[in-house]
């Protein structure tokens, strides 16, 4: 099998798998019990912290644990425009969102406040000057994507963070579940308060990641209960997927380095030769994530070309996971100008660092010969 779906999903390390099954053999205690077997839990869960913050080159006791990048998102916007609402009600955020920051933001709306989507261009990317002048007094949020998961776009991070310390009163929320171990980013550096991580797309396990919180920021909580992580994020904690967490990020930053060379060829190769086929529209930009390619099949669903290849034995997507299932055109390629019948057929390649050039020579050669095929069959009934 051939896996190019890694904006969807990776699959865990096998030395990540490990560490999750040994801690929860041998370190099963509550980590918020008094004694010391559930002590040794909590102390696994601190070093796990600090590595973590080592690894971003923030605090520890700036890393909250949640369940994954949707919950961290939902804290992030949420609690912010809670905590902070005597400040204002209005947010400002992107058009190309994922949907765990654009539900909060529409369930927002319902409650009164004030949301501001910023367009994109034809390449997916907002203009920093669309934000600074969507700032009013009654801002409270700017909360912006780092890497598109649908076409890779990546937007100008520091320049909006430049933009918003303006504003004492504004808090910065990145959404880099896409970005990190493969676009880099120094949060300090670009005036950051909240930055979102998912473990399951750098190699850890689903249902665990964690919500950077700058130092001095604060938020309501939305899990109310045994007051762990700061009392913001109660309940027990995953000490197994935690731990796993800094194995894996660890692990995937290591393979960052020594394979993102690779990386960069494979695509520039998919970008090459898919743009030789007379019927094929790219639509991820030129300054794009290495690790994602999107582009449509004129004359063709994404859904059947999808099932097609996944016949072959090659595994894509069509839009991010949380939305393919909807079976309606992407709300990405959309705001970026791109016509329904287009967008209803727009498909996403997404690389890991485990991914070779061979896989993706055997991807085009599979692919043409599919895509051959289909439209055969769809002229042949016009």
């Amino acid at each position: 099998m051939i896996y190019f779906d890694n904006s969807a999903t990776t699959m865990p390390y096998d030395e990540v798998l490990d560490t999750y099954v040994k801690l929860n053999q041998r370190f099963y205690g509550n980590a918020s019990s008094l004694h010391n077997f559930g002590g040794k839990a909590e102390q696994l869960i601190t070093k796990a912290r600090e590595q973590i913050a080592d690894i971003i080159n923030v605090k520890p006791q700036e890393i909250i644990f949640t369940s994954g990048g949707t919950e961290a998102n939902n804290l992030a916007i949420k609690g912010t425009a809670f905590q902070y609402r005597n400040r204002g009600n209005h947010i400002i955020t992107t058009a190309i969102e994922h949907p765990s920051v654009l539900e909060p933001c529409r369930q927002l709306e319902e409650m009164g406040y004030k949301v501001t989507y910023i367009p994109v261009n034809s390449e997916g990317i907002i203009a920093t000057a669309d934000v600074e002048a969507a700032i009013t007094d009654e801002t409270i949020l700017v909360s912006i994507i780092h890497v598109n998961n649908e076409i890779g776009s990546i937007q100008p991070i520091k320049e909006i963070g430049d933009i918003v310390k303006k504003h004492s009163k504004i808090i910065y929320h990145v959404d880099n579940v896409q970005g990190v171990t493969k676009v880099p980013i120094n949060l300090y550096e670009n005036s950051i308060d909240l930055c979102t991580f998912s473990a399951h797309k750098f190699h850890g396990l689903k249902g665990s990641g964690f919500l950077f919180k700058r130092n001095g920021i604060k938020l309501d909580p939305l899990i109310s209960g045994g007051n762990q992580e700061q009392r913001l994020r109660s309940g027990t904690e995953n000490t197994g997927g935690i731990v796993a967490i800094a194995k894996a990020l660890r692990m995937s930053e290591n393979s960052h380095s020594q394979n993102k060379h690779t990386v960069h060829s494979i695509k520039s190769y998919l970008v090459e030769e898919l743009s030789r086929i007379p019927d094929v529209v790219i639509h991820s930009p030129k300054q794009s994530s290495p690790y994602i390619l999107n582009f449509s099949v004129n004359g063709l669903k994404g859904e059947v070309i999808v099932h097609a290849l996944e016949s072959e034995g090659i595994i894509i997507s069509t839009t991010s996971a949380c939305s393919s299932k909807d079976k309606t055109p992407s709300k990405t390629l959309q705001a970026m100008g791109v016509d329904e019948g287009c967008a209803i057929g727009a498909i996403r390649v997404s690389l890991s660092n485990n991914n070779t050039m061979e896989e993706a020579e055997q991807f085009i050669k599979v692919f043409k010969q599919t895509v051959d095929r289909l439209l055969t069959v769809v002229r042949r009934h016009k």
